[in-house]
């Protein structure tokens, strides 16, 4: 699944516009019979004390019809712990990684729950 998600990341970061954005999270979603899913989300905040960040959205990059699916029997902690440590390699070496870093913070969560945070820009 790794090797997927990496490219579909490319794929959707590839000619986007990110004027104004401060923060990107990654919203998981528990789509039912074991299905999941997660979309990627522009904001225009980052708060890494206030997880209601994510919701102050700018762009999907089109995710939210289009997002990352699979097909898994596991637990939302299992799901949330595998997708972390994806999305954490991705911030390591994806082929956007200095683009991430380059925002004030990276979070991944379920969509109705708390943002993990990922990354923080250091401004130092």
């Amino acid at each position: 699944m790794k090797e997927q998600i990496r490219d579909w990341l490319d794929h959707v970061f590839e000619n986007q516009s990110f004027d104004n954005i401060k923060g990107i999270a990654f919203n998981i979603y528990e789509d039912g019979d074991d299905a999941w899913s997660f979309e990627v989300v522009g904001t225009a905040t980052f708060d890494e004390s206030d997880s209601d960040w994510a919701c102050d959205e700018i762009t999907d990059f089109g995710t939210r019809e289009n997002p990352f699916a699979w097909t898994a029997v596991s637990g939302w902690e299992s799901i949330l712990q595998e997708v972390f440590s994806i999305l954490q390699e991705y911030l390591d070496n994806g082929k956007y990684s200095e683009l991430l870093k380059s925002f004030n913070g990276v979070g991944v969560g379920f969509v109705d729950g708390d943002m993990e945070i990922l990354y923080t820009y250091s401004h130092s």
